[in-house]
């Protein structure tokens, strides 16, 4: 959540997009993709390690099931290569099948066959020609894949209409894992789960994905999952990737302003840098690699503002919303005395929201004292 007027965002500027890694399992070097005349893939980048898990996440529209679609081989790319383990599957005049690139699809619905049995809907992901066995050795697969994705045995017999919508997701997974692939590809496939479940499932997909040694590319446009359930997060804007890198950096250290107030609530305030100290209404807050010298924006993320007894910094309760374990308060800050104020920077005034797990201190009308933790980082002020 940011306080200052949309009319004064600056323009969105795409950072680097290449993550490089030095065993990549998956190498997307400056695809494209139309369809007609709207260009939907913008040249990205993109290098995903074998055995890593990766997040592509952005807004509705942004192409991140195009991109995955064409990894999978659904699709051909209009310009630019796609490589996996280190042999060329798409551009260039190379062309590999999706039923020859070892690779799993989860869509969004788990697409599971009605009319089969769960153990069917299992088993018509399986390579028959090689197992040893025949029908015995089915069935014994299937239990087994049934296992590893923590269901029991005795579910090969329902129907998917019978499983609720965490177990259907799980069955898709295990189909998808019958033809032991090499790369996972999970289409959004939690968002059609309530809260609860969505949570319980991804930590058991993933876990059963590590324990495989499976390489993951996850889509989503939930920021929460997307940090939690990879090692590396792609954000994906307008058709191309702004910002590639560990979930704890790309949240910490966003590349720009638009990458910041998408991966989560950012408190944005007017600062003036001098050296590697930004001086704003909050007080002087440091900042790591500053961009620029003069006039830029700050952020800071909501939980770095905390209320303390002893704290530099005054504001005033204007509302709060509960949340159970935590409250969302917005505070209006004391406006400094023309004595304390600069004209390189704002006087106070400004509403900033933090947040807070007691919400018997944080009622409207309360005078709170606070202080800023960690670091804040900058950004060019852009007409």
């Amino acid at each position: 959540m940011t306080e200052q007027s949309p009319s004064r965002l600056p323009a969105p500027r795409i950072a680097p997009a290449i993550a490089s890694t030095t065993d990549p399992h998956l190498d997307i070097t400056d695809v494209t993709k139309n369809f007609g005349t709207q260009s939907v893939l913008k040249g990205v980048n993109l290098s995903v390690a074998k055995g890593g898990t990766t997040a592509i996440v952005g807004p509705s529209g942004s192409g991140k099931t195009t991109l995955l679609r064409l990894i999978a081989g659904f699709e051909h790319p209009d310009t630019g290569s796609i490589g996996l383990n280190g042999r060329q599957v798409a551009g260039n005049g190379a062309w590999q099948p999706a039923h020859k690139r070892h690779v799993g699809y989860v869509a969004q619905d788990g697409a599971l066959f009605p009319h089969l049995t769960v153990g069917q809907n299992i088993a018509f992901g399986l390579d028959h020609s090689a197992l040893d066995g025949g029908r015995r050795a089915v069935r014994a697969r299937v239990a087994e894949l049934l296992e590893m994705v923590s269901l029991d045995a005795a579910m090969a017999k329902r129907r998917p209409h019978q499983l609720s919508g965490g177990q259907q997701q799980r069955i898709a997974l295990a189909r998808a894992l019958a033809r032991k692939p090499e790369l996972m590809l999970l289409d959004e496939p939690f968002s059609a789960l309530d809260a609860g479940l969505r949570v319980a499932t991804r930590r058991a997909v993933a876990n059963v994905l590590n324990e495989a040694g499976v390489t993951t590319i996850l889509v989503t446009h939930d920021q929460a999952e997307a940090l939690s359930f990879a090692d590396q997060v792609a954000i994906m804007r307008g058709g191309k990737l702004a910002q590639i890198g560990n979930p704890f950096v790309v949240y910490t250290r966003p590349a720009d302003r638009a990458t910041a107030e998408f991966l989560g609530d950012a408190v944005i305030l007017d600062a003036w840098m001098e050296g590697s100290l930004a001086t704003c209404s909050l007080g002087g807050i440091p900042v790591r690699r500053p961009p620029a010298q003069g006039a830029v924006q700050l952020m800071l993320r909501p939980e770095q503002i905390r209320i303390a007894p002893d704290g530099p910094i005054r504001g005033v309760v204007v509302d709060t919303d509960y949340f159970g374990p935590e409250t969302t308060v917005r505070i209006r800050l004391a406006p400094k005395s023309t004595a304390a104020s600069d004209h390189r920077f704002p006087g106070g005034g400004e509403v900033i929201t933090i947040r807070h797990w007691n919400a018997s201190i944080t009622k409207p009308g309360t005078e709170l004292c606070l202080r800023v933790v960690g670091e804040g980082v900058a950004f060019p002020v852009e007409n």
